[in-house]
């Protein structure tokens, strides 16, 4: 778990999200493919979470999926992310939360390109965005 959690009362983060934030974060929804603001983003920089400002990853290891979400290969370090099974839809697959905050973010899938074979598949609805000359 990332140092210092976050933990709100779902009034709480009614408030502060987004009424998508919300539903994606909180809810575990998934945003309509090529929809969000995101997906084909191509600035160097670090992908935060929307709801905590934890760093997710970064546009180094981002790649092109052709999924309509942002993608990338790995997290921004060994504890930004944690990982739960996700038998939902009829198919098993890995669903990736903030560390932090315990957002949903996405799901991660084995058929991502090297180094690690990972594809971490991310709504664009819990995330902002920090450019390099801002970090």
């Amino acid at each position: 778990m990332a140092n210092d959690p976050i933990r709100r009362s779902d009034e709480e983060w009614r408030g502060q999200l987004s009424p998508e934030q919300y539903t994606v974060c909180r809810c575990c929804t998934t945003e309509s493919p090529f929809s969000g603001r995101w997906w084909n983003h191509k600035q160097a920089g670090q992908c935060r979470c929307a709801a905590c400002g934890y760093p997710l990853s970064d546009s180094a290891d981002k790649f092109d999926s052709g999924t309509g979400w942002p993608s990338c290969t790995r997290p921004a370090g060994d504890v930004a992310v944690s990982e739960h099974a996700d038998d939902n839809h009829g198919t098993h697959r890995g669903e990736v939360w903030c560390a932090r905050c315990e957002s949903h973010l996405g799901h991660l899938f084995p058929d991502g390109p090297a180094p690690t074979g990972l594809r971490y598949c991310i709504d664009t609805a819990t995330l902002d965005f920090q450019a390099d000359a801002a970090r």
